[in-house]
């Protein structure tokens, strides 16, 4: 490996940016321990590029960017351009505590308790919806014509995510314009965390070197579907057996998984302000729209916000398989944060020991009055405003973060909601376009 060039020491902030700063790659491992100076108030910086105001941190305080060598990236160039190269760090005190405020550090944590409580660990994945930008003529949604007319990049950024770990599976046109999906395959939760957020910034890189741009905004037009998150998340014990699999249970969801299912659409409002955080997020989960128009667990069913997909018999094992798919998430939020927040919403459900949730197994669409209120069809925030003020009632939900980070987090938001207050839908989408 070259150690020419630029290594980025970066974090995914509040707002789901990546920043950092960068020093020549030869001198790595000297930062290896001490990592590179950071300040409070970066956590209050918004998606739209100020400074929220009022903000917790002010001018004072200094903290460390402290890489994670594991995370070590390097995604090489032709032609002796740069490569990208970056290290995923956790954001410490100056005495090498994790400071409060650190995203990384909050999904830790997360998966700490519930291992702590449970004897449980989290594998997860992310599968990313994103679209190119470009006058390009339209192909069919889903047709191998809009794959091929996506080379080089298609190939190339997949070639690029397996150099930098993250696993790629497929690449997959999809049903807006211009728009792709690519799965990656499970890690446990804090490696699949981090290849979100590795995945996000090498398909920026290769959509670059081609002369294009990548945008994983929640909404780009709000006369079309919009890009979602799915996180798929399976419970496993000490012995790797799979925690949320019963073959005597409805859709073969455990006890224990139901339980899990239902602290989840519990929050599932709270939720809302923490995975899909932009105020061009909520359109998107509306009914119809193929996200998740209903607050509720479905059956193969991808108009609920929690879904248990298929078990595929020719994949051998149904316990492995058996897990639960989150769509209620985008790229605007911290994948950390909503990681986080989806695995302590479930553990509440697992402490509480809440009854299983109904199971929809119908369109939405086709349900009678009293059927779409059960299941809550269209019962998500109907904007961001409405899903920080969820999260706020929900104490238990609001204590997920410790006083300060809270604080930060919806100064960034409130800042997002100012700005876009004056604007009409298609301004917002087109400004988050350009941010993510």
């Amino acid at each position: 490996m070259s150690a020419s060039g630029l290594v980025a020491l970066v974090c995914c902030d509040l707002g789901a940016i990546v920043r950092g700063r960068s020093l020549p790659a030869s001198e790595l491992a000297a930062h290896a321990d001490c990592g590179v100076g950071w300040v409070p108030a970066n956590q209050a910086l918004t998606p739209i590029g100020t400074l929220a105001e009022p903000n917790p941190f002010g001018s004072t305080g200094d903290l460390r960017l402290l890489p994670d060598l594991d995370t070590h990236v390097r995604v090489a160039a032709p032609n002796d351009a740069s490569a990208l190269e970056l290290v995923l760090c956790d954001i410490v005190q100056t005495d090498g505590q994790t400071w409060e405020c650190c995203p990384r550090g909050f999904l830790r944590d997360g998966l700490q308790q519930l291992r702590a409580q449970t004897g449980l660990r989290v594998v997860a994945s992310f599968e990313h919806e994103f679209q190119l930008l470009g006058d390009e003529p339209l192909a069919l949604p889903f047709s191998l014509e809009a794959q091929r007319r996506a080379e080089p990049f298609a190939s190339q950024v997949m070639a690029a995510l397996g150099e930098a770990g993250a696993a790629p599976e497929r690449f997959m046109p999809e049903y807006a314009a211009h728009q792709f999906e690519i799965p990656v395959a499970p890690a446990d939760g804090l490696a699949a965390a981090d290849r979100a957020v590795v995945l996000r910034e090498v398909v920026r890189e290769i959509a670059r070197r081609n002369g294009a741009r990548a945008t994983f905004t929640p909404l780009l037009d709000p006369a079309q579907a919009g890009n979602g998150v799915h996180i798929h998340l399976s419970l496993l014990d000490d012995d790797g057996r799979a925690a949320l699999y019963d073959s005597s249970r409805p859709a073969c969801l455990s006890d224990l998984g139901a339980s899990f299912a239902a602290g989840v659409l519990a929050h599932a409002d709270a939720l809302s302000a923490i995975c899909a955080p932009s105020p061009a997020s909520a359109q998107r989960l509306s009914p119809h729209h193929w996200s998740a128009g209903a607050a509720c667990l479905g059956l193969r069913n991808r108009e609920a916000l929690l879904r248990i997909p298929p078990l595929v018999v020719s994949l051998g094992e149904p316990g492995p398989q058996l897990r639960l798919e989150y769509r209620g998430a985008d790229a605007a939020a911290n994948p950390y944060l909503a990681l986080g927040a989806i695995v302590r919403a479930g553990l509440d459900g697992l402490r509480r020991e809440l009854p299983p949730p109904p199971i929809l197994e119908d369109d939405p669409a086709l349900l009678d009055k009293a059927a779409a209120a059960r299941h809550r069809v269209g019962g998500l925030p109907p904007s961001l405003q409405d899903a920080l003020d969820a999260l706020a009632r929900d104490e238990n939900a609001r204590a997920w973060m410790t006083p300060l980070m809270y604080e930060a987090y919806v100064s960034v938001k409130r800042a997002e909601i100012a700005a876009a207050a004056d604007e009409e839908l298609h301004e917002t989408c087109g400004r988050y376009a350009g941010i993510y």
